[in-house]
């Protein structure tokens, strides 16, 4: 018997749920559904914790979102296209939307559909076992408001969608146990305002990197210096910002670089990345993998090939340039597979297509180059499971990623078009860096 056991009610699960309901709702006779969230809410990282640590029942938070964050894509770029910004808002609203906002969007899609009714909050998955004897898996959770283990349940399939951006990475530098000041990881990051008037080392390249050092000047911090290992980010920055080559040291107060500079600061933040870490997994099941566009062992990105009969399913693991829109295809891909509408092909052939995948990443030596790869991926997704949209949006993340480069301080208050509707999006009634309010109504009303 068919039943999918799926962790994790983030914006990949609450796809994969969508996708099930609705071809509920279309007459087709599907699976039990077993969706365990250890939040208490469906919405995974977009969801906001003041807290860090840990929660009320010991396990470490699982959010990384902070106050008064936009997102870095339009959202012409994550734009579903069954379920459009005009249609849920009524109206058009700026392209660079905040959490709030973004939630708020989301969790109206999923609603259509009453997704959420296969959900168990704050239940949280401790164990999952492959029995190849029985061709099925066995899974321990724990209910944590009850603060008890539930019977361990069977499963046909299992689906991982908990998301990779929760566990920090956090090297170590020489002499860093000796600085008197604040010490975190963007994951812990929670209000610019905590900064006001310090002076700031970001330690970082990334996205996290850029938006939260352009928070922090926005919010009053005196001054910030940028270190990576991977050069320069190449933007025009506030004359606040300075970048430095990778940190070497920390002696006190004052962080040396590789350069042979040096200087004081009163606070360190760590914007380094994460790891894919699945604590409930045992080896052969665990993908074990730094934050890549195509992630080892995965046939289209998706099927563990390893070990499980090819019954194991991890969505949304790549580096990603497509967010939601990727999410989608995948889980309507897994879909089919797990219904039996999608037949998968021989073990020699998938990983054929894997080497094939794999030989085209080696060539993405630029962000043009990443969202071409990942544009080619989601379309040939969308092309082998039949998925009725054409998601591709290359040239608005290529028109996006020009006018970040021409100017970082500004490129939020630029307007897209939707690919679905044709709308163009209105502007804001402020320039980002004016903006101090991220509330619904300030960017909606």
């Amino acid at each position: 018997m068919t039943r999918i056991c799926l962790i994790g009610a983030g914006p990949s699960g609450m796809s994969m749920l969508y996708h099930l309901a609705k071809m509920e709702e279309q007459g087709k006779c599907i699976p039990d559904v077993v969706c365990y969230e250890k939040q208490s809410n469906c919405g995974g990282l977009w969801n906001f914790d003041w807290r860090t640590g840990v929660d009320e029942h010991g396990e470490p938070i699982h959010g990384s979102m902070y106050r008064h964050l936009w997102t870095n894509l339009a959202k012409e770029c994550f734009e579903l296209p069954d379920y459009t910004f005009d249609h849920h808002f009524g109206k058009s609203i700026p392209s660079f939307t905040t959490r709030e906002v973004t939630l708020d969007y989301l969790s109206g899609r999923w609603k259509t559909v009453n997704a959420t009714k296969f959900v168990r909050l704050n239940t949280i998955v401790k164990n999952v076992v492959y029995n190849p004897d029985e061709d099925n898996f066995t899974v321990w959770a724990r209910d944590q408001v009850e603060d008890k283990d539930l019977p361990s349940e069977q499963f046909s399939h299992i689906v991982v969608a908990t998301g990779h951006f929760s566990v920090p990475n956090m090297p170590y530098f020489k002499g860093v146990e000796t600085f008197p000041g604040r010490v975190l990881h963007s994951h812990d990051f929670r209000d610019a305002r905590e900064f006001k008037g310090k002076e700031l080392l970001v330690i970082g390249s990334s996205f996290s990197a850029e938006d939260i050092s352009l928070q922090c000047v926005k919010f009053g911090a005196k001054s910030i210096v940028c270190s990576s290992r991977s050069g320069p980010m190449g933007f025009k920055w506030p004359e606040e910002i300075k970048e430095k080559p990778l940190l070497e040291r920390i002696e006190g107060q004052t962080v040396f670089f590789k350069d042979g500079t040096f200087t004081e600061v009163d606070a360190i933040i760590y914007c380094t990345g994460y790891k894919h870490t699945f604590s409930f997994l045992p080896d052969n099941l665990r993908l074990q993998t730094e934050n890549t566009l195509y992630p080892p062992n995965l046939y289209k990105g998706i099927v563990w090939i390893k070990t499980g009969n090819n019954k194991l399913m991890y969505i949304g693991m790549q580096n990603q340039y497509y967010t939601m829109t990727m999410f989608d295809v995948q889980s309507f891909w897994a879909c089919r597979v797990i219904l039996g509408e999608k037949t998968l092909p021989e073990r020699d052939i998938m990983e054929t297509d894997m080497s094939r995948w794999i030989q085209k990443l080696e060539r993405v030596t630029s962000i043009p180059d990443g969202i071409d790869f990942q544009t080619e991926y989601v379309m040939d997704l969308c092309g082998d499971s039949g998925y009725q949209h054409n998601l591709d949006v290359k040239d608005i993340f290529q028109d996006l990623n020009r006018k970040r480069k021409e100017s970082i301080i500004t490129y939020k208050d630029n307007v897209f078009k939707s690919k679905f509707t044709g709308t163009v999006s209105c502007k804001h009634h402020k320039p980002f860096m004016s903006v101090f309010d991220d509330s619904y109504d300030a960017i909606v009303n």
